[in-house]
């Protein structure tokens, strides 16, 4: 049963506010409460069993609403596809926080997301690098998954795999502009289109070999 308002039993909640999931931090559940009576909305407990719990400013009415749509969807939609995406062991921040938008949103669509990260030419040297960036990726998005593989190593790369948490624990931290990306992003990271599962980061690849190769030349064993 969701807890709403004064029936929040936790003396202290963690507050996301409205639906893009923007955090207003720890505090105590008299304070949140009125918060969001202050702005006509409800305090929801989401994630009851987080430490704190997780609670999210809303209209209550319209979130039983859009929880019940989404149960009845999910249902429709049969078994979860497995997507992928690919990181860089020299993945700049930008792109980092937009790959990881993406696997929230396909993590938020009910899919599995099999997480990549492929050596290249001297970084087979330092491959505990890699890890580290798998690593961080796994913190990251803890609010809106769990590990089904840890990271593993297989041959020049290393992966692992993601299951979305059910759907009233997840909570975004990677947003991407009104739910999608802004132009630019969206030509440089199109390999992430839901065409294929395998393929979806074909253009990535070509984007960085001309680069990669070109440095690298002479460094691939």
């Amino acid at each position: 049963m969701t807890r709403v308002n004064d029936r929040i039993r936790a003396p202290k909640v963690r507050v996301v506010y409205g639906e893009e999931g923007q955090q207003l931090g720890v505090m105590s559940t008299r304070e949140a409460v009125e918060k969001a009576k202050s702005v006509g909305l409800d305090l929801v407990e989401i994630a009851a069993k987080a430490d704190p719990p997780v609670c999210r400013i809303v209209d209550y009415g319209k979130y039983k609403y859009e929880q019940s749509k989404l149960k009845k969807t999910s249902k429709s939609k049969g078994p979860a596809k497995m997507k992928e995406v690919k990181f860089r062991v020299r993945t700049e921040e930008h792109d980092y926080n937009i790959k990881c938008a993406r696997i929230e949103k396909f993590l938020d669509e009910g899919n599995k997301v099999r997480v990549q990260l492929q050596f290249r030419g001297r970084e087979n040297a330092h491959r505990e690098i890699g890890f580290e960036v798998m690593q961080k990726v796994k913190i990251d998005l803890k609010g809106m998954s769990h590990v089904d593989m840890e990271p593993k190593l297989a041959g020049r790369a290393v992966g692992m795999i993601l299951s979305p948490l059910p759907a009233e624990k997840r909570v975004r931290h990677f947003m991407l502009s009104h739910g999608e990306l802004i132009h630019e992003d969206e030509a440089r990271d199109s390999e992430f289109d839901d065409s294929d599962d395998s393929d979806e980061d074909d253009h990535d690849d070509d984007h960085d070999n001309g680069q990669d190769d070109a440095s690298n030349s002479g460094e691939e064993e």
